[in-house]
């Protein structure tokens, strides 16, 4: 067969597949195929005929020999990229539809589905840039806006994705899928009870749609409705068995109930239906921490970074579960991850600044530092005893600081100026959060600045407390039992002061509240109690409660501020330990590197405080 020939045979056989007769087609190029088997034409064509047959695999091999070929059709490119789109090879997609349009110019569906294969990467900004190139072809389908909102949903733009699916639904109310999206959107912008009510129209348009099941669950569980979200899992579980986010959504739930064997248990069941699911991997290594399975949630953890290198709640969580073991060196690293975990760094207190952050690389001689609180005032006060070590290294340092906390930081070492909060900074040339410190400055459990005290009291509100408590009868105990901020685990730091007192020797010691505030569970009881003293509302900042302290023998607290306050003054503290402590007190210890003063009282199983009581009951009786 000379070339004329075979080009007749090609224009044959084009015309019998036309005709949708393709066996005289195939006939014709199996014989061009036999004496020149990497035609382009004659490859492609079979392609063709074999995928309308539904012989997939094989319509993939010719499709890839024809797409070799230089000569290869722009219309061949576009078919092998959606083939390998179907597969899942994302990559070498991308390649095919580049390929196509670069050969034939833009057209929608190879935009579009070059859009598709990009977003499967993460390659956001150019898949919703693709997108909105097909937005000129005029094809403006419910599916093409539904696509740009969920891309703007994995970008974070949440009021641009509204936008997206308002106009989905625009076009196609019944859209029951962009309804439930939509609800997850308002999910992520706290707009709850509006993210239940597109979730109620998803499952009118479909009650069996699993998904927006679940997806109403999660919300319900924001809402601390866990009972109902449990129930809302259960009938996505019902209707899509191997629903593996279903799974794990419940675990998610249940480990806030305490429920951590069965929420392993779901785990273990969305892992067997998706061992690839790296939340899912991350997930269970939260609850193994909780269970005190260090080295396995470890292992978890770095099993969902092995399938997602950019997990950064994996990269915070691996760290809390190394930090807790004492292992700074590589803890720390990952600590700083914490900025990127967005409820990890919204209650941190994430600030943007145009100064760049130093963690100890650059020089500090004659530079001016601001270092800044996050998180909470226990936190603050625990790392402001850095300031004299980058004092130390030249620098001047400014230190912000939250006006509760701004009296009692006046006479720190190693503060040039203090700032409060909210006001105006003056010129920097470097920044650096507090807790960041510890890795700038190359922390270590052998090297931990560990003075006795680091802070001190007002000796003159000191005097006025004194004046205030009248004489001295028997030793005073300062105490705090709970915490009144909206910290997501309060019962890892409060018990109830019914069971507290159980502890307290009623006539060896004069109790006095370190709280300014109760809460209503304990204030029934503490009205009709009258052998702990309240000053409340009289402890007006932090420096009050120093001076108070000052006044006292020993503090018992759980793990709030006040017990970072008492013994960075030096006070004898005695704190209560849930069973999986913060990481700052280590494990299987009962005193702390960080403070001398400090003897840690720790469960000896989850939400065991009557073990911890029976001890410090035992201790306060003389052993």
């Amino acid at each position: 067969m000379n070339s004329k020939e075979k080009e007749q045979s090609l224009k044959l056989a084009e015309h019998y597949f036309r005709d949708n007769n393709y066996s005289f087609a195939q006939i014709i190029l199996d014989k061009v195929i036999k004496i020149d088997p990497i035609n382009s034409k004659a490859n492609e064509l079979l392609s063709y005929i074999y995928g309308n047959l539904g012989k997939f695999d094989h319509s993939f091999e010719f499709m890839k020999v024809a797409c070799s070929q230089s000569n290869c059709s722009p219309e061949a490119l576009y078919y092998f990229g959606s083939a390998q789109l179907k597969k899942g090879l994302f990559d070498q997609a991308i390649e095919s539809f580049k390929q196509s349009i670069s050969k034939g110019g833009e057209f929608f569906e190879a935009l579009h589905n070059l859009a598709t294969a990009q977003a499967h990467i993460g390659d956001l900004k150019s898949a919703i840039n693709n997108y909105q190139k097909c937005l000129r072809f005029g094809n403006l389908s419910h599916e093409l806006f539904y696509n740009i909102a969920r891309i703007f949903d994995d970008l974070k733009q949440y009021e641009d994705a509204i936008a997206y699916y308002d106009k989905a639904l625009g076009i196609k109310p019944d859209y029951a899928a962009a309804w439930s999206n939509k609800g997850l959107t308002l999910h992520e912008l706290k707009r709850f009870d509006e993210a239940i009510a597109h979730y109620d129209k998803a499952l009118d348009l479909n009650p069996d749609y699993a998904e927006s099941w679940s997806n109403k669950g999660l919300t319900l569980h924001e809402l601390k409705r866990f009972d109902e979200a449990i129930a809302h899992y259960d009938k996505a579980l019902d209707l899509k068995p191997d629903y593996a986010e279903g799974w794990s959504n419940k675990a998610v739930t249940l480990h806030a109930l305490k429920r951590f064997d069965e929420a392993i248990a779901h785990y273990d069941k969305a892992l067997d239906l998706k061992p690839d699911y790296a939340e899912g991997w991350s997930n269970k290594g939260v609850t193994l921490h909780e269970l005190k399975c260090y080295v396995e949630a470890i292992t978890h953890y770095d099993k969902a970074l092995s399938l997602k290198p950019d997990h950064h709640e994996a990269s915070w969580n691996k760290s809390l579960s190394m930090l807790l073991h004492g292992d700074f060196e590589r803890g720390l690293p990952l600590y700083e991850s914490r900025w990127q975990v967005a409820k990890v760094s919204e209650i941190a207190g994430k600030r943007l600044f145009d100064k760049p952050t130093w963690l100890g690389k650059e020089s500090l001689q004659h530079k001016t530092i601001l270092l800044y609180g996050e998180q909470g005032f226990g936190d603050f006060i625990q790392f402001c005893r850095y300031g004299k070590l980058v004092a130390d290294l030249g620098a001047k340092v400014i230190l912000e600081v939250p006006k509760p906390l701004a009296g009692l930081m006046k006479a720190l070492d190693g503060i040039s100026q203090l700032v409060i909060k909210g006001e105006e900074l003056p010129f920097i040339d470097y920044q650096c959060p507090l807790l960041s410190l510890p890795l700038a400055l190359k922390t270590t459990l052998s090297n931990i600045l560990a003075n006795a005290s680091y802070l001190a009291a007002d000796p003159n509100k000191v005097a006025k407390w004194k004046l205030k408590l009248g004489e001295r009868s028997k030793k005073r105990i300062g105490l705090v039992w709970s915490s009144m901020s909206s910290f997501k685990d309060d019962s890892k730091r409060s018990l109830m002061l019914i069971d507290l007192i159980k502890a307290l020797p009623p006539e060896r010691f004069e109790y006095i509240c370190l709280q300014k505030e109760l809460k209503d569970c304990d204030r029934e009881f503490f009205e009709s109690y009258k052998n702990i003293r309240f000053f409340g509302n009289e402890l007006e900042d932090f420096s009050d409660t120093a001076a108070l302290i000052e006044n006292l023998d020993l503090v018992i607290s759980t793990c709030t501020s006040v017990p970072h306050l008492s013994a960075a003054l030096g006070k004898q503290t005695w704190i209560l330990l849930s069973y999986v402590p913060d990481w700052r007190w280590l494990l299987g210890r009962d005193d702390s590197p960080w403070y001398p003063a400090v003897k840690l009282y720790r469960q000896l199983a989850i939400g065991d405080w009557s073990s911890v009581l029976n001890k410090v009951n035992l201790d306060l009786n003389g052993g």
